[in-house]
């Protein structure tokens, strides 16, 4: 924190930069309403466009016309440009309209304004008590000594005996009201902090991409040791720390088992008497379908940089590629040049590492001829069919279009849905092939997912009007 970092940050930092900015205050309030409070991670320039004009026109009503006198495509541009971007402008595969997010530096700073805020009560002792608790966790997880740990986990054992009689004895002492509401502000601080930390985590990824570009573009080696190079690197991405940290967590929040207890959590926390008389944020009830969509986002970023690294080996192929067909061209045009006056010499040119392939006469097969298989035809008679093949006719056209209609149904009221969810809203009436569609909706549709380390039972009704289920992997479709 010396004179020099601090004069170097307030110069080249995107943070300090947005909280110097004469609009400040348009920009931060307008990114608080359009990204947060919506919990949206991109949204597109033209709805963005039409979200600030209308907040604009308010503001005009309340501070006057001359405050903010350009458009709002105009500030959106400027906030967009350079290298300390407030907002990340992008393009995706399937639109041609641009893609505009916060950047981390942003949200950092919106993060350091909440806490301005004057608060209730500072929670000190939840706060200590998650300090000893993490403290307890590290030694324990780091011991390598069987016994200590053993020892531990006896201690451990007895306090919870403890524990039990006391309650046999003397009855449940459960929290006061002050205890409850300390842990409930702390747990919604905490998840607060979780969902602004995906676009940190995204830009990780993103910088881990950009310096495995810049290695790739400044090697000068063959293409087999680039191409070892950049799987390499593929793989750097998942085992840094960032990957480790994410992938643990996505896994952990993708187990049907976590889902269902957290989900019980919330649930049992929303019944009780002190939060209800808090009237809390119904944010933290729905942190479980946030996490959802912000970890889906960062997860398809993270493949989608994969994938982009093969296609830039793709590239450095092609141009190997034309520089040989540049060579070959060059090749030709000499050949037609000395067409009319050929070299004199006989050995006019000599190649290194070209050699005769000679190939043995007695290392040939010989000789095999066809065989020609006869058919006899005379003593072949017309016969029935054992078996009943009118169902062979029966077609069963499933409508696609009507099976995207109840998804965008489905997702009018929540962010994602399960298919074991949806098809409680809109049951299944044309058996297996109707199912299938919609799990084929959900493999070639980028706003879906597809668990398949997770299953789930999906009821459904054939076209005889039995009742039957399946067991597939978890789909979840999001809007």
């Amino acid at each position: 924190m010396d004179h020099a970092t601090l004069e170097n940050l307030k110069k080249r930092h995107t943070a300090l930069k947005l909280l110097n900015a004469d609009h400040m205050p348009l920009m931060i309030s307008f990114f608080h309403r359009a990204f947060i409070v919506s919990n949206q991670r991109a949204i597109a320039m033209g709805e963005l466009c039409t979200l600030l004009d209308d907040y604009l026109f308010h503001l005009r009503e309340e501070v006057g016309e001359n405050r903010y006198p350009r458009s709002a495509r105009n500030y959106l541009e400027e906030w967009a440009a350079g290298d300390n971007a407030f907002l990340r402008k992008y393009y995706s595969d399937d639109s041609d309209d641009a893609l505009m997010d916060l950047t981390p530096a942003v949200e950092k700073v919106m993060e350091w304004l909440q806490g301005l805020r004057q608060q209730q009560f500072v929670g000190t002792e939840s706060r200590l008590l998650t300090v000893f608790e993490l403290l307890k966790d590290i030694v324990f997880k780091t011991e390598e000594d069987p016994d200590s740990r053993i020892r531990v986990l006896e201690a451990q054992k007895k306090d919870i005996d403890l524990e039990i009689e006391k309650i046999r004895d003397q009855g449940v002492l459960p929290y006061d009201a002050t205890q409850v509401k300390e842990r409930f502000f702390q747990v919604e601080e905490t998840a607060r902090k979780l969902l602004s930390d995906f676009r940190q985590v995204e830009h990780n990824f993103r910088e881990l991409d950009r310096m495995t570009r810049e290695r790739i573009a400044k090697s000068d080696k063959t293409k087999g040791a680039l191409l070892d190079e950049i799987f390499h690197d593929q793989d750097v991405i998942w085992d840094s720390d960032q990957g480790k940290s994410f992938k643990a967590f996505w896994e952990f929040l993708m187990s049907n088992v976590s889902q269902k207890q957290l989900r019980f959590l919330l649930e049992k926390i929303k019944t009780l008497k002190e939060i209800q008389e808090m009237n809390p944020d119904p944010f933290l009830f729905d942190i479980q379908y946030h996490l959802l969509d912000a970890g889906e986002s960062v997860h398809k970023t993270s493949t989608l940089l994969t994938d982009q690294l093969g296609r830039y080996l793709d590239e450095q192929t092609y141009l190997e590629n034309r520089r040989i067909m540049d060579h070959i061209r060059e090749i030709e045009k000499k050949a037609i040049d000395l067409r009319e006056d050929p070299p004199s010499e006989k050995n006019f040119i000599v190649m290194d590492g070209v050699k005769a392939d000679i190939d043995f006469t007695i290392s040939r097969r010989l000789f095999v001829p066809p065989r020609t298989p006869k058919i006899n035809l005379s003593n072949i008679k017309l016969g029935e069919a054992p078996m009943d093949v009118d169902a062979l006719y029966q077609q069963i056209y499933i409508d696609v279009r009507t099976l995207e209609l109840n998804i965008q149904k489905a997702l009018e009221t929540r962010s994602q849905i399960s298919l074991s969810n949806l098809v409680m809203d809109f049951p299944v009436k044309n058996g297996l092939a109707e199912l299938l569609a919609y799990l084929n909706l959900a493999f070639n549709g980028k706003k879906a997912m597809v668990n398949d380390e997770e299953t789930e039972v999906v009821p459904y009704t054939t076209r005889a009007g039995r009742c039957k289920s399946a067991t597939m992997p978890q789909v979840i479709f999001t809007r």
